[in-house]
């Protein structure tokens, strides 16, 4: 892993250079590779070198004409085992010969804070905040373990029973996340984001538990791999480009606007939710670039 780390920096700096794994906070986790058939899988068992077969809970079946590469396996810190299995193959689904937008099904999404993110068609969406939810039970779990002794048996227990809480905080949101994105490259040929700072504006002043909880920037890379599979296109629109200033009906674009007008009023007569209003200009944003 030290090696590829140094050859990763080298190829590209803006990787980073290697850091130092620390034994209280690195992920436990070793990644085995595939030598003289030395990794085995039958139905619901792995065999692993040097252990003995093993039960397991098949996520989902490899597809057809693909070679096993490696194995990787992580433990959680409630205790439980993952095995991350890499496989070689080809898929000629996302291979398209010419692209045609000209009938494409295009979606526009916009960040919101509240909700995730705002569609420019009617999209049904569950109420999303995971850990706005179980807040108040993680943050019981947590002052049970500050009272234990650090080190004992207790304080062992405990830290399990508040990961435990934080891993099923972090398996809805992927869940729910899951199923979005699916829902939506299942029915779309294009999706339009903006392409914001997820990182920087989680470090502002106020919204860090918001931007964390909703997982916006985890949907995106989702989005943007499912697409590529089914052959379809992820359009990132600049950051600067004035969608929620701009009006979607006469193209009026507005020079102040405050955050907290949430209705957009144009002198038009359109009047819609500002979210709504930006990914419908999103939409179009991206519709020009693809013609272009």
């Amino acid at each position: 892993h030290l090696e590829k780390a140094y050859k990763n920096f080298f190829r590209d700096p803006k990787v980073g250079f290697p850091r130092f794994k620390s034994k209280h906070h690195s992920k436990n986790s070793y990644t085995t590779n595939v030598v003289n058939g030395n990794i085995l899988i039958e139905g619901s068992r792995i065999r692993l070198p040097k252990l003995k077969w093993i039960s397991m809970k098949k996520h989902r079946e490899p597809a057809e004409n693909c070679r096993l590469k490696s194995v990787t396996v992580s433990m959680e810190p409630s205790g439980k085992y993952f095995a991350s299995l890499l496989y070689e193959g080809y898929s000629c689904e996302n291979q398209a010969a010419d692209k045609d937008y000209s009938n494409a099904k295009i979606l526009g999404i916009d960040y919101a804070m509240q909700g995730m993110a705002v569609f420019s068609e009617e999209i049904e969406m569950e109420e999303a905040g995971f850990f706005r939810k179980n807040e108040k039970r993680l943050a019981r779990e947590q002052r049970k373990l500050s009272r234990c002794v650090k080190g004992s048996h207790n304080y062992v227990r405990q830290k399990k029973k508040a990961a435990r809480c934080h891993e099923k905080i972090r398996s809805q949101r992927r869940d729910y996340l899951h199923k979005l994105s699916r829902r939506i490259t299942e029915q779309y040929d294009i999706v339009a984001v903006e392409d914001i700072d997820m990182k920087a504006m989680s470090q502002c002043l106020h919204f860090g538990k918001s931007v964390q909880d909703n997982g916006y920037g985890m949907f995106r890379n989702m989005l943007e791999y499912k697409l590529d599979w089914k052959g379809k296109e992820l359009v990132k629109v600049d950051r600067f480009f004035p969608s929620s200033k701009k009006c979607s009906k006469c193209g009026k674009i507005k020079k102040e606007l405050k955050l907290s007008e949430r209705v957009y009023r144009c002198t038009c007569g359109n009047e819609m939710d500002r979210d709504r209003n930006a990914a419908i200009n999103i939409r179009e944003e991206a519709r020009r670039m693809l013609a272009a």
